[in-house]
């Protein structure tokens, strides 16, 4: 499976920097899923929680308490809580 490049951050606190395979989260519109070569979009997070699969297997989990925003473009995403 391809990988992107994944930036999971809040304000004075990187929470994860590196490849990721998926991203699982819930915006104003529904739950969506990131993989790699998505289409670029900007979307707000509901309060919630994220889910990575980074490329090496590894599973994490981000609460999004205040919710947040997600963007792709160029086989990047950014989430900023």
């Amino acid at each position: 499976m391809k990988a992107f490049h994944l930036t999971v951050a809040r304000v004075g606190e990187n929470l994860f920097d590196g490849e990721a395979l998926s991203l699982t989260a819930r915006g104003k519109e529904g739950a969506f899923q990131i993989l790699a070569g998505h289409e670029a979009f900007v979307s707000e997070l509901v309060p919630g929680e994220i889910h990575v699969v980074a490329a090496d297997n590894k599973r994490y989990h981000f609460e999004t308490p205040r919710g947040g925003v997600v963007e792709v473009s160029h086989n990047q995403a950014t989430v900023l809580l």
